[in-house]
């Protein structure tokens, strides 16, 4: 629609690239200001990769997080309701036992559940057992969809476009909250090169070893 009403509107005459931009956003009725500086306003480039990786496990036990809040505050334990906690992986708060856990070990949620769904509810409910947060950066400050592909523990693998929008939150870093019923060993941005990112370096988590000159010279030599 937007370009049928451009091409209608400066049909035979001689617009220019702000003719466009103004027809492109009059007929969304989206304000694209933010698009249009970056990529015909600037010398930028496209370079998105994942900036951090956090796994979270949920619990029923406080962590020291709240405790220090609570303390600040001078709150004690019992003035809070039955609650869950997310505690995050390599934190002081985490225990290896939560690694095989279950959402149904989480007494407090268990409860919860079955004081308020029915069973026909508690059937079709979804129990992810893993939770991330993952931070995605625009290094190179131009905007671009996230293409997103998530490779799971069993083989499995999915893919995520979030479009382009999403830079209107912020211009240097964003974050995605996933929570899924199995565990991400892999997560690639770009895995197709569609998006002209000059680094790809920083595109995978866990981050991909770099070669150096000398290995990449041996590696060479032996395909040779």
């Amino acid at each position: 629609y937007s370009f049928k009403t451009y091409a209608n509107r400066w049909m035979f005459k001689h617009p220019s690239p702000e003719d466009f931009f103004r027809t492109m956003e009059d007929a969304s009725a989206m304000d694209l200001d933010w698009f249009w500086r970056g990529w015909f306003y600037t010398t930028n480039v496209v370079d998105i990769g994942v900036q951090d990786v956090k796994k979270y496990y949920v619990t029923s036990k406080m962590n020291q997080e709240v405790k220090n809040m609570m303390n600040a505050r001078g709150m004690k334990e019992s003035d809070l309701p039955p609650l869950v906690y997310l505690v995050e992986e390599g934190s002081e708060d985490f225990e290896e036992s939560m690694r095989t856990s279950t959402l149904d070990d989480v007494t407090t949620l268990k409860e919860y559940i079955m004081d308020n769904l029915s069973p026909e509810e508690r059937s079709n409910l979804k129990k992810p057992n893993f939770f991330y947060e993952v931070t995605f950066e625009k290094v190179g400050k131009l905007p671009m969809p996230i293409i997103a592909e998530y490779t799971y523990s069993d083989g499995s693998s999915e893919r995520i476009t979030y479009p382009v929008q999403i830079w209107k939150t912020s211009d240097k870093s964003v974050g995605k909250v996933i929570a899924s019923d199995k565990e991400i060993i892999k997560i690639v941005v770009d895995p197709d090169e569609e998006t002209a990112d000059i680094d790809t370096s920083n595109n995978s988590w866990p981050k991909r070893k770099k070669l150096g000159q000398f290995d990449s010279f041996k590696k060479n030599k032996v395909k040779n």
